[in-house]
């Protein structure tokens, strides 16, 4: 992470963050999938839990 980027990522609130590193590993999964690394199963089953486990399971 340059400077910069670690100065933006130092005025995010807590919850801002956490949103962050969340839409981060939904695009992770997405480009997994995508690319064949992981089945539409193991997707669809990592992002289920990643949703719940962070909490945006009723959005």
């Amino acid at each position: 992470m340059d400077t910069t980027n670690q100065a933006a990522w130092e005025t995010l609130t807590p919850e801002e963050k956490r949103r962050a590193l969340y839409d981060r590993q939904v695009a992770t999964l997405k480009t997994f999938h995508e690319h064949g690394v992981i089945t539409q199963a193991q997707h669809d089953k990592s992002l289920h839990d990643l949703t719940v486990k962070m909490g945006y399971a009723d959005e």
